[in-house]
């Protein structure tokens, strides 16, 4: 059931709850100095870590393309993934993302350092098990706490139980995406069925264009474009998808990268 506040206010307000919290709160028992090497990691830390304690984030925190938290991330020095300049940084944590390349986290362990590495969140479960998480590795339990009731109370005014008919995911190369992904769940949050399951797709995979028109989705949400436009791109622009679906939600954007409360604006944006 959908609140009488918005829920892009509910999301803003609670996420800015969260960043006043962490400014006025010692990071007490926790690692002191935290290095974050990815983009999605970078975003729980940033909402979660106390004053001073967060000392690096990736050099995608800041693009605003990708970053849902861009303007905060500009506070921070940043990383671009080298053990050799991480390790000069002198943190008590590193945290990584799944797919960090395997030299650079094994470099930092033979160096002494702690890095504890997070897969990618692909669910609504996931991504309060990362919260807590990351709770847990800085310390921060009881901000962990806080922003994993903000994002239950978003979620359940973001919600919709029912149907609202069929969403296809397409983007470049004519990828989709099914429901074990972060864009699965999210379509699914939004109240749409996913066209990916008709064909047994779950994960992320290509479908065929014609597969996609035959099934005649109620929505479609393409992929982000990018500068510079590569070939890859050139299928969104078929004149087929002109007319395959009544209503085209916009694109993937920043707030569908990664597993964190900005999901909450991806699920809103599908009204």
């Amino acid at each position: 059931m959908r609140g009488s506040v918005p829920v892009s206010d509910q999301i803003r307000g609670g996420l800015a709850a969260i960043l006043l919290a962490s400014l006025a709160a010692p990071a007490g028992a926790g690692p002191q100095r935290v290095v974050s090497m990815n983009l999605c990691t970078d975003q729980i830390a940033m909402l979660l870590a106390a004053p001073g304690q967060l000392i690096s984030v990736s050099d995608l925190a800041r693009d605003p393309r990708m970053s849902p938290m861009a303007e905060q991330a500009a506070a921070y020095p940043v990383n671009h993934g080298r053990a050799e300049e991480i390790y000069l940084m002198r943190p008590d944590l590193v945290i990584a993302g799944q797919y960090a390349p395997g030299p650079t986290v094994a470099m930092l362990r033979r160096l002494g350092l702690r890095v504890e590495v997070l897969p990618p969140a692909e669910s609504i479960d996931a991504i309060r098990g990362e919260i807590a998480h990351m709770g847990r590795l800085l310390g921060r339990q009881r901000a962990a706490e806080a922003l994993l009731a903000r994002f239950d109370q978003g979620l359940g005014a973001a919600r919709h139980d029912r149907d609202r008919g069929r969403a296809a995911l397409y983007y470049a190369n004519g990828f989709t995406s099914g429901r074990d992904t972060l864009a699965g769940a999210i379509i699914e949050a939004a109240g749409y069925d996913n066209i990916a399951a008709d064909y047994g797709i779950t994960d992320t995979t290509a479908l065929p264009l014609e597969l996609l028109v035959m099934s005649r989705p109620d929505r479609l949400i393409t992929g982000a474009r990018w500068p510079g436009r590569s070939r890859s791109e050139a299928i969104l622009d078929h004149p087929a998808l002109a007319s395959v679906a009544p209503r085209t939600a916009g694109v993937t954007d920043r707030d569908w990268i990664c597993g964190t409360p900005f999901i909450l604006r991806a699920i809103e944006a599908l009204e």
